[in-house]
């Protein structure tokens, strides 16, 4: 295949940055996204050029690492992980376009690679549980109903990959704020920090520069992981519980 890529180039959070043109005219189907840019960026090394950054790890769509903007929808035109996403899901001749996450609250660090710190930290206001739980309990010591349970499980999916923020016209990370409060909220250990724990992290995501939500669901719509836009309904409900108890 022969692509075209117009990648966004920025050396540090304090260049302007700009799109900048290359072209690959041996590209396999098969190839990952991410691994597509590797080939690009042996090329432009052997040419004596600065290598383009971006974020990886795992590479098995389990990390988180891997995201970015392609042809203006988060993660590209599959519902899955950047480093997930194949060649095949493109044509020969395609015009590629490749940015960063674009948010306030994810500055530019360089390249593709964006600063997502904020969301450790709202990790950090609440998302965990304080008690002292001693070793591990045994199965079925502590009944959750199932439906509680699956909720719970399906919200702990989220990786955290930032790209409910890029998708949101708000830029807002309600979603992934959501979705570390009801898994928590879900479950029997959860409750004597809850209604605590989501104004902590409700007011720390706020604080950090997210947008606010207003339920336009694109966030749900290319999260990798399949998170319900309806977490964001059980965190409005704790919230306004948590408020309207008079006990913070």
């Amino acid at each position: 295949m022969r692509i075209t890529l117009r990648v966004w180039r920025q050396k540090s959070r304090d260049d302007e940055g700009r799109m900048v043109t290359y072209e690959l005219d041996d590209v396999n189907e098969n190839m990952s996204f991410l691994e597509m840019l590797d080939v690009l960026n042996e090329k432009l090394t052997l040419q004596g050029e600065d290598p383009i950054a971006f974020d990886h790890d795992c590479r098995e769509g389990i990390c988180g690492a891997c995201g970015v903007v392609i042809n203006g929808v988060a993660h590209g035109p599959e519902v899955t992980t950047t480093c997930q996403l194949h060649m095949r899901s493109f044509k020969d001749g395609d015009v590629i376009e490749v940015e960063p996450w674009r948010a306030k609250a994810f500055p530019v660090i360089k390249d593709l690679v964006v600063d997502r710190s904020a969301f450790d930290r709202i990790i950090q206001a609440g998302g965990y549980i304080s008690a002292p739980t001693g070793t591990a309990p045994d199965a079925h010591s502590v009944p959750v109903p199932k439906a509680d349970a699956d909720r719970a499980f399906a919200a702990a999916t989220c990786i955290g990959c930032g790209a409910c923020v890029a998708a949101c016209p708000n830029a807002s990370a309600m979603l992934f704020t959501a979705a570390k409060i009801t898994h928590l909220g879900m479950l029997p250990q959860g409750q004597p920090e809850r209604a605590s724990r989501v104004v902590k992290m409700v007011n720390q995501h706020d604080e950090e520069g997210f947008g606010g939500c207003t339920n336009i669901g694109e966030c749900a719509a290319v999260c990798p992981k399949g998170i319900p836009l309806d977490t964001i309904s059980q965190l409005n409900n704790d919230l306004l519980s948590a408020l309207a108890s008079g006990k913070l």
